[in-house]
This record gives structure tokens, C-alpha cells and sequence, in this order.
């Protein structure tokens, strides 16, 4: 495979039962590569392992003062010189590819799951192990890809040269295959220990990057209130814990290094001893002699390739077990419906085409929720998580959802029933901590949209005109255009409320048939999101809106207000009629304790017939 077919036009479907089976599962989808690289490996250790017999003719020539043999054998290793090269290069380079094919395959996949999960899978693993897993973790999986065919090699060259030695000189050639045996084992009761140590190493990196990624989110925060210096203390500390785990981990990785050179020293030490023995005798020839030195001189070089293959896949093992992990999260994507409608069939909840226009009110079974088609509908939660839960619900394919909860419906279809990206496409749920990816304004607006919403128009209504302002004067482009501003990671370079408004307008900009905002104006000031309320009203205007908040600036201009409470509807109605009717809603939304109620319920009490 080339480098240039990559990304990959699909990665495919991973093995992620175990770590050991997503490494199966990505050679068998190598295999062809993986056998060109051990073909042209084999053929590199086939002319490196001719090299010493050539040399023990040549030596051999020229004690018998032929200079003819002497000539032959020169052009042989000249020959054998060549075509080692040949193979080295071509191993270098499939081997290489290899690797980054297989590294490119984990990255695709991660980058697919991180796109199905969303904030599902920050909930589940720890942000600072998702970045160590798609960096270090996926450079050592595509190291073993690489080291497998290497070592294939090296076995087949192993093999060959000890069979030979056996069968071109039994004396010596016993010796060598009885001990090639330990020296390619000797090192296994140690990678144990070594792989112990070695994901030690990564866990307490992992945690290192976790620490530092959360300290650069919450900088401004720390610096507010002096904690710079304890958090760098704890930094520190982690970094410390991850500098002495590797030098445990590489004490241990040297040792198996030294026994790998030590042991076939020895190994060449005996042979070289016994074969001068027996060239003293007169038993074999001094050319012969050469021949098994050189030949036990060049199985140090395919011993080599035992002890790194025996630590990719130490290192492997463990990083591929933690990607299979990610890999293997998955939506609750199955659920019970609770009524014949919310029973839709399997072929109208899966054709896309059928419901991309699917009208009708937006129903939440399990809390009685319903927000009218075409309407402004305000959902007040007494319980900030209960909210986002909420929100999440009515997105569909909530990541807290069981097999006992009904679905949430969209007219008659079920949104769980549908396929992730079908559901999105009809309801467009924006949380009240949205994220701004970096890049220019241009690019932070490019998002897929229906196209009935211009960019200017969504901006005006989210009352984006200081944020553009701001954005022109910070500009480094000559015209002062704020749409090539850049903006820095997590919009870190604006204030909390110029995010959150940016992030409205992005959302806007989408007019999916249902918006779900979560406290989308909860860091402006209250000019603001009146300006903004009237905005959103006027350009969501005959579209299904549901905006969870405790504004009463928001409530105000609603159409439908509805108050959930403990997992359920309380109350539903217009904001006044709901602060006369329902203690629950006024204490949440006037934040007044039940003895400060009392005006409320003198005007409730004035409105009543007699």
C-alpha cells in the first residue's frame, strides 16, 4: 500500500474484544504489505547470511594460492553486497509504510468514535487518555505492524543459517542450533516485569497530561484566584513520578539489551574456541572455520530482531488494550418503545429520506415533555444537570438512556430508532459549555446548513456585533476583516459570553428543524439577552425551538413555558401564569424562598372570580 491512498477510504470494522485481537485484526488487514516486507527482509538476511561463506572461499582461495576462486568469490560478495542493499532499502521503506498504514488506521477509527460519541466520551475515559492514546499509544501499536515483519524475517533467516550450519559442519553447527534455542527465550521471563514497568510509565503519563490539559483549561480561573504556583507544584510532582517510572522501565530494558549481547558473545566464544580446536587438529579447514564464525557472527543481527519484537509487543500490548477500549464504547442505541407511536417501523426509522421532513411536535415520553411544531418552548429545570440530561434526552441517543426508557419522539418517528447522524440532522442540541474549535471566524462558521440562514443574519440575532468588532481590531489582515481572525483553541482568546454567543450564532446558522439550547445566554448581561431573545424568536420564527433556561427574560417571550421537576412535567403554560400557579417554578425562576412568595399569591388570590 502507498502512502498516498491514505486516509484510509474506510478503516473498517476493529476487533476490539481484546488489545491482542485489534492487533490480529490490523495484520490480517496488512497481510499483503506485511508479506512484501518479510519477503524483501528475507531476501536482505538470505545475502547478508551468503556474506561469510564467501568469505571463507575467499580466504580459503587464497591459502590454496587460487587466484581464480580467490577472483569468484570477490564477485560473490560483491554480488551478495548489492543485493543486501537492494532488500534493506525495499524492507526500510514497506516497512515503514507499515507502519504509518497501521498508525493511520488506529488514528482514523479513534477519530470516528470521537466524532460518534461527542461528549459522551469525555464522560467515559479521561480526556488526557484519549490524547495519550491517540499519540503514543497508536505510534506503538504501528511499531509492532512494523517490528512483526522484521522478526518474520529474522525467524526464517535464523532457521536457515542454523540448518545450514548443522548440515555443513555437524561439529559446530549442533553446538550453535542448541543454544540459538536459549538465547532467543532467555529473555522472556523478564518482559514481565518489563512490560509491568513499562505501563507504569504510560499510566502515570497519561496522568501527567490529564493534570497539565486541565491546568491550560482553568488557567484564567487560577490565575483569579493565585493558585498558579500549587497547581505547577503538582505538575511537577506528576512529572517526577513519570521521570522515575521510566528509568525503572529502562534499568529493566537494558538488562534484556545486555543479556542479548552477552549470551551470543559467549555463544561465539565457545565456537570460536572448539573451531579453533578442531582447525588445529586438522579436522576442518581454516576457510571453514571463517565460514561458522562469520555465520554465528551474523545470527547476533537476526537475534536482534527477537528482543525488538519481544518489546513492541510488550509496549503494544497494553496501548492496543486501551485503544480497543475506546474503540469498543458504543451509544445505547436500543431502546423500548412505550406506545404503538413511538413503535415506529424499523424501515420508516431508518430511511432518512422519509424523515428528513418528518414535521409534528417534539415528545418526551418519559418526562411528558412536549414542545408544539413551529413554536418558541422554554424548559425550566430546577436542577442545572437535570437540564443537560434533559437536553441530551431530547437530541436523541442520550448517552444516559436505558433499554427501559421510551424514546423521544419527533412527530411519529422515534429519534432513538434512527441513525446517529439522521437524528442530529433533525435536532441540533447546543449545551451550555459549546466548544469553539481554533481557526478563523470563516472557519468556525463553516458548518453544514440548510442555507436558509445567512451567516450576517445569524450574528445579528445572537447579538454578535461587539464579538466582531473585537475580532476586526485583533485582526492581522490588512482589510480588518473579523472573518479571518483567528481564534485561538476552545475560544480561550474571548470572553465567556462572546464564546457562548459565537456559538449560538454557529448553531443558527445550521435552522435544523429542532434547536435545543441549554442556558444558551447564561454569560451575557441582561441588555443582551433581551436583544438576544428577540433575535432568536424573530429568526426561529414557524420553527420548533426549545431553550432550557431560568431567565425570565427568555421565559417571557416564550411561546409555551414548561416546568420539569424530579424527572417529570409540573406545570406547563405562559411565564405569568406558571409564577401564579406553581410555587416549584417561582422559587426556581424568582430564586425567592416560600416566605417572600406571598405577593404572588395575593395576586393570584385578587384574579380569582368571586
Amino acid at each position: 500500500m502507498s502512502l498516498r491512498s491514505l486516509p484510509h477510504a474506510d478503516p473498517g470494522v476493529p476487533d476490539t474484544r481484546s488489545g491482542f485481537r485489534l492487533l490480529l485484526w490490523l495484520e490480517k488487514r496488512q497481510i499483503r504489505a506485511q508479506a512484501t516486507a518479510t519477503f524483501w527482509g528475507t531476501l536482505n538476511m538470505a545475502a547478508f547470511a551468503g556474506v561469510p561463506a564467501a568469505v571463507g572461499l575467499a580466504v580459503q582461495a587464497a591459502v590454496d594460492r587460487s587466484g581464480g576462486r580467490l577472483a569468484l568469490a570477490g564477485g560473490l560478495i560483491l554480488a551478495l553486497g548489492v543485493v543486501s542493499a537492494v532488500g534493506d532499502v525495499m524492507l526500510h521503506r514497506t516497512a515503514v509504510t507499515n507502519w504509518i498504514t497501521a498508525a493511520a488506521r488506529v488514528q482514523q477509527l479513534l477519530a470516528r468514535k470521537t466524532a460518534e460519541l461527542g461528549s459522551v466520551l469525555t464522560r467515559r475515559v479521561a480526556a488526557g487518555e484519549v490524547v495519550a492514546v491517540s499519540t503514543g499509544d497508536v505510534e506503538k501499536i504501528g511499531w509492532f505492524v512494523e517490528a512483526l515483519a522484521r522478526f518474520a524475517s529474522s525467524l526464517l533467516a535464523t532457521v536457515g543459517v542454523t540448518v545450514a550450519l548443522v548440515v555443513y559442519r555437524p561439529e559446530l553447527g549442533l553446538i550453535v542450533a542448541a543454544c540459538v534455542p536459549v538465547l532467543a527465550l532467555a529473555v522472556l521471563p523478564l518482559l514481565p516485569h518489563a512490560t509491568r514497568r513499562a505501563d507504569e510509565q504510560r499510566t502515570k503519563a497519561g496522568k501527567a497530561t490529564a493534570l497539565a490539559s486541565d491546568t491550560v483549561a482553568g488557567l484564567r480561573v487560577l490565575r483569579g484566584i493565585g493558585g498558579e504556583e500549587q497547581f505547577l507544584t503538582r505538575y511537577r510532582r506528576a512529572s517526577q513520578e513519570v521521570r522515575q517510572a521510566a528509568v525503572r522501565s529502562a534499568r529493566m530494558w537494558s538488562l534484556i539489551s545486555a543479556l542479548q549481547v552477552a549470551l551470543p558473545g559467549l555463544l561465539l566464544l565457545a565456537v570460536t574456541w572448539y573451531g579453533a580446536r578442531l582447525a588445529l587438529d586438522g579436522r576442518i579447514s581454516v576457510g571453514e572455520l571463517v565460514t561458522v564464525y562469520g555465520a554465528v557472527v551474523f545470527l547476533l543481527f537476526p537475534l536482534r530482531g527477537f528482543e525488538e519484537i519481544a518489546m513492541a509487543y510488550s509496549f503494544s500490548k497494553p496501548s492496543a488494550k486501551r485503544a480497543a477500549r475506546v474503540l469498543s464504547l458504543r451509544r445505547d442505541t436500543v431502546g423500548r418503545p412505550d406506545t404503538g407511536a413511538s413503535a415506529a417501523s424499523p424501515s420508516k426509522a431508518l430511511n432518512v429520506s422519509n424523515v428528513s421532513n418528518a414535521p409534528g411536535d417534539l415528545y418526551d415520553p418519559a418526562t411528558g415533555l412536549l414542545a408544539p411544531a413551529g413554536k418558541l418552548t422554554a424548559v425550566v429545570c430546577g436542577d442545572p444537570d437535570a437540564a443537560g440530561a434533559l437536553a441530551d434526552r431530547l437530541g436523541g441517543h442520550s448517552p444516559e438512556r436505558t433499554e427501559e426508557d421510551p424514546s423521544v419522539l419527533l412527530g411519529d418517528t422515534a429519534l432513538d430508532g434512527l441513525p446517529l447522524a439522521a437524528a442530529r440532522a433533525l435536532v441540533l442540541v447546543q449545551d451550555k459549555d459549546p466548544v469553539l474549535l481554533s481557526g478563523t471566524l470563516a472557519e468556525l462558521l463553516d458548518v453544514p446548513r440548510s442555507g436558509a440562514v445567512a451567516p450576517a443574519d445569524a450574528l445579528a440575532a445572537a447579538q454578535c456585533d461587539d464579538v466582531l468588532e473585537a475580532l476586526a481590531q485583533a485582526s492581522v489582515d490588512a482589510s480588518g476583516d473579523p472573518m479571518r481572525t483567528r481564534i485561538t483553541e476552545r475560544g480561550r482568546s474571548l470572553s465567556g459570553g462572546q464564546r457562548q454567543r459565537l456559538a449560538l450564532a454557529r448553531s443558527l446558522m445550521v435552522d435544523p428543524e429542532v434547536l435545543v439550547l441549554d442556558e444558551p445566554t447564561s454569560a451575557v448581561d441582561t441588555h443582551t439577552e433581551a436583544r438576544i431573545a428577540r433575535g432568536l424568536r424573530a429568526l426561529r420564527a414557524e420553527r420548533t425551538t426549545v431553550v432550557l433556561t431560568s431567565s425570565p427574560l427568555l421565559l417571557d417571550l416564550a411561546d409555551r413555558v414548561v416546568f420539569v421537576e424530579e424527572g417529570s412535567v409540573r406545570g406547563a403554560g405562559t411565564h405569568r401564569e406558571l409564577l401564579l400557579t406553581e410555587p416549584g417554578y417561582r422559587a426556581v425562576v424568582t430564586r425567592e424562598t416560600e416566605t417572600e412568595l406571598h405577593p404572588f399569591e395575593s395576586l393570584r388570590k385578587a384574579e380569582e372570580p368571586a
